[in-house]
């Protein structure tokens, strides 16, 4: 069914310092489970555990940049390029000095396959 979308959820963040999550699809604000799609604000110094999530997520970053930590390396993602993480693969985000970027997972982001570190 086709339907417009008025606004994004904020959703509470995970991470030393929150971050702004605007879910504009997922499985709060349209009650998706295929996909979600948000957009995120993250402060300078924000960060959050690693992760080893049951999808795949699709960063785009807008403004600032974005280390993004794997097993073997880290990246520095800058306004205008993208990642691609795959599922089951052990990731950590952080933000050192702040940016802006759109996440796309599939299926969409939940609490539970997220699977943070302890």
């Amino acid at each position: 069914m086709s339907r417009k979308i008025e606004k994004p959820s904020i959703i509470k963040a995970c991470g030393g310092i929150p971050k702004i999550i605007e879910e504009y699809i997922g499985g709060v604000n349209t009650n998706s489970k295929d996909i979600s799609i948000a957009k995120m604000i993250s402060p300078k110094g924000w960060n959050e555990p690693g992760q080893t999530p049951k999808f795949d997520e699709y960063t785009v970053v807008l403004k600032g940049y974005l280390e993004i930590e794997t097993k073997n390396t880290t990246y520095k993602i800058c306004a205008g390029q993208a990642f691609i993480s795959s599922a089951n693969e052990w990731v950590k985000y952080s933000s050192p000095e702040g940016s802006e970027y759109i996440a796309i997972c599939i299926p969409a982001f939940t609490p539970d396959t997220v699977r943070r570190d302890e």
